[in-house]
């Protein structure tokens, strides 16, 4: 099995849940109680890392909503969930007739999107926050003190940072310190890649965990059809007798010790899939072939 990885002082599982389709982006969303027992599936297969946001939710009036499930589940599961991370995010807003959302990355509007996000998860500290996206009417560097000012008083364990630039990750680094930002979560797949490996291989140098969200090519068939989309993936999975998804994921977490893959998922058995990528062992030319994509 591919070895347990580091996000700043937390240890968490190669692959992580990314919670989303639960309570965005499917029409209509799985039942309630469908998306608890697929927060379990992936809890019963090793997984320690869930990924929400407060802006996860199917209306602007239900803000926290994925928040809450992933709680719910955790508290219902017949395990240890002391030892899951959770990471959610705050920076985005949702309003009444207002689209697109909006960011705001204040002071004051991160410390109530935190405090919210303290009361759905049921918590007394994040474990890993990130700022969700950049508020281009502020200098980048204000964003990341108000969350260090968050940690400083105990509410944050790690900082992170989401759909980031190699020249924002430089400002962060810089305002936090050496050691201080503890993950990059930006888009990445064998679909998208040509601006985001940049960032993956900065992570890499840095010490930086990097977490690719939609790492099979987001809720909208790009994870369904990757292997009919990417012919060296079928050709290895053929010979492994497993699903492309599997190979995906396997792929990417050979790029590196510092990766950690998030795939989404609304069912079990997709959850439980997925998680089988952390006893995929791919061969040399195997990781050679694949990672032809990103040339």
């Amino acid at each position: 099995m591919t070895s347990p990885r580091r996000i700043g002082s937390l240890t968490v599982s190669p692959l992580g849940l990314g919670a989303m389709p639960l309570s965005l982006g499917r029409d209509p969303l799985p039942p309630h109680d469908q998306a608890i027992a697929t927060v379990h599936a992936a809890l019963d297969a090793g997984v320690t890392l869930i990924d929400t946001a407060d802006v996860y939710a199917p209306s602007w009036d239900t803000m926290g909503h994925n928040e809450k499930i992933v709680a719910e589940a955790l508290r219902s599961w017949s395990g240890d969930a002391s030892r899951v991370v959770v990471a959610t995010k705050g920076g985005i807003t949702r309003e009444k007739d207002v689209t697109p959302n909006r960011r705001n990355a204040s002071p004051e509007y991160l410390r109530s999107a935190l405090e919210a996000s303290l009361g759905a998860l049921g918590v007394d500290r994040i474990d890993l926050y990130y700022w969700h996206r950049p508020d281009r009417s502020r200098r980048y560097a204000d964003g990341v003190e108000a969350l260090a000012a968050l940690q400083q008083e105990g509410l944050i364990r790690e900082i992170g940072v989401s759909n980031a630039n190699v020249e924002e990750l430089d400002v962060a680094r810089e305002v936090l310190g050496e050691g201080g930002l503890a993950a990059v979560q930006n888009e990445f797949s064998p679909r998208f890649h040509h601006t985001s490996h940049r960032e993956l291989q900065y992570c890499a140098e840095h010490g930086i965990a990097f977490v690719p969200w939609s790492p099979l090519g987001g809720i909208g068939g790009g994870s369904k059809t990757v292997g009919e989309r990417f012919p060296s993936i079928a050709q290895v999975a053929a010979a492994h007798g497993v699903s492309p998804q599997q190979v995906t994921l396997a792929w990417e977490l050979s790029l590196g010790e510092h990766v950690v893959p998030i795939p989404g998922a609304s069912r079990p058995e997709s959850i439980a899939d997925s998680a089988r990528a952390m006893d995929l062992e791919l061969s040399a030319e195997q990781r050679a072939l694949l990672d032809e994509i990103l040339a």
